[in-house]
C-alpha cells in the first residue's frame, strides 16, 4: 500500500482508506464479526486509515472499532466526525457546531473508541446556526489538549472552508466524489488545492453502484437505505447503470473490475486525494486495495470520463440536499 499525505501540517496516510458506516447497518444488517475480519485484514494489508462518526450506529461503529484499535491502535490513523445531534428518542436534532457540543463530542468520541487521541477529526456537516470560526476554534482547543492531531470538514463550500482555514489550518476536506458525483471538479478541488488542503473522497464507488453489481432496485436487501436514494429508483437507476456498463466494458478490456477502475481513476485525479470506500466485506476489501497498484493510460481515462460527463448522474445524491455543501 502506498502513503500519501493530506494537507500541510504532516498527516500521512494509506492511499486508500477504509469507509466504516456500512459496518452500522445502513446498507442492510451489521454483521459485526465479518467487519472485524475486514478491519483487521485492511491493517495487515496497509490499509490503515479508518473512517467513521459518532453518528453511525448512533456510536456502535465507534464502538466497533474499538475491539481493533485496543490491541492495534499505532498501527492506525483514526478519523472520525461530529456534529449531528439526536434526542433521547433518537429523533434528530438537526446538526449542531456550536463550542459547548463540539467539546462533549469529542470526549464521548474518545470514550466509545478507547484512546487518548484521535489522529483526524472533522465536523461532519456546517451547521448553518453557528458561526464557522466558532466551531473550528473549538476544535483548535481540542488540538491544543493533545485530543486531536489534525482537524478536518466534510460537505463544506468554499468560502466555509477559507473561513475555516483562517482560524486553524484544516488538513482534510472529506466530499463525496466519484465518477458519478464529479461536483468537486467545479469548485471544490481548487479551492482545497489553493489552501494546501487534502481531500478525502467518500463514496468512492457510488455506494456500491459502480462495482456493477446491482442489475435491478429490487437487488438491494431489505432495509438497505439505498432503496430510499433518489438515484437508484426507477428511470434514473436505468440511466446511471448505462453508464455503469460502459465503465464495466473498459474494465474487462483491463482484466479489472469496475470497482478497481473506479478506484483507480480516482487516485489518478491527484495525489492530494484519498478514496475510502467502505465494504464489511474482506473480498471486496482486497479488490479494493488493489487498485492502488494500477496505473491507467490517456485513453482509458478519456473513456471514462466521456461515460460519466460532468452532471450526467440522473438523480440527486441525497433526498434532502439542504445539508450538503454548506
Amino acid at each position: 500500500m502506498k502513503l500519501r499525505k493530506l494537507g500541510r501540517e504532516g498527516l500521512e496516510v494509506s492511499a486508500i482508506g477504509l469507509g466504516c458506516m456500512g459496518m452500522a447497518g445502513v446498507y442492510g444488517t451489521a454483521e459485526d464479526a465479518a467487519s472485524l475480519a475486514t478491519l483487521n485484514r485492511a491493517i495487515d494489508l496497509g490499509v490503515t486509515f479508518l473512517d467513521t462518526a459518532d453518528m453511525y450506529g448512533r456510536g456502535s461503529n465507534e464502538r466497533l472499532l474499538e475491539q481493533v484499535l485496543n490491541h492495534r491502535r499505532q498501527e492506525v490513523v483514526l478519523a472520525t466526525k461530529f456534529g449531528y445531534a439526536f434526542g433521547a428518542d433518537g429523533k434528530s436534532l438537526g446538526v449542531r457546531g456550536n463550542a459547548a457540543y463540539v467539546r462533549q463530542c469529542c470526549d464521548a468520541s474518545l470514550e466509545r473508541l478507547g484512546v487518548e487521541q484521535i489522529d483526524l477529526y472533522y465536523q461532519h456537516r456546517v451547521d448553518p446556526a453557528t458561526p464557522i470560526e466558532e466551531t473550528v476554534s473549538a476544535m483548535a482547543e481540542l488540538v491544543a489538549a493533545g485530543k486531536v492531531r489534525y482537524l478536518g470538514l466534510s460537505e463544506a463550500g468554499p468560502e466555509t472552508i477559507r473561513q475555516a482555514h483562517a482560524v486553524h489550518p484544516i488538513s482534510a476536506l472529506q466530499t463525496e466524489y466519484s465518477l458519478w458525483s464529479r461536483d468537486p471538479e467545479d469548485e471544490i478541488l481548487a479551492t482545497v488545492r489553493e489552501l494546501g488542503i487534502g481531500f478525502v473522497a467518500y463514496s468512492p464507488l457510488g455506494r456500491g453502484f459502480l462495482s456493477g453489481t446491482f442489475q435491478t432496485p429490487q437487488d438491494f436487501a431489505e432495509g438497505d437505505s439505498r432503496r430510499r436514494g433518489p438515484r437508484f429508483q426507477g428511470d434514473n437507476f436505468s440511466r446511471n447503470r448505462r453508464s455503469v456498463d460502459l465503465l464495466a466494458q473498459v474494465a474487462a478490456d483491463r482484466g479489472t473490475s469496475p470497482a478497481q477502475l473506479a478506484l483507480a481513476w480516482l487516485l489518478h485525479r491527484g495525489r492530494d486525494i484519498v478514496p475510502i470506500p467502505g465494504t464489511k466485506q474482506v473480498g471486496y476489501l482486497e479488490e479494493d486495495a488493489a487498485a492502488v497498484a494500477i496505473e491507467l493510460s490517456p485513453e482509458e481515462i478519456e473513456k471514462l470520463e466521456s461515460a460519466f460527463p460532468r452532471g450526467s448522474t440522473a438523480g440527486p445524491r441525497y433526498r434532502d440536499m439542504s445539508e450538503v455543501g454548506r
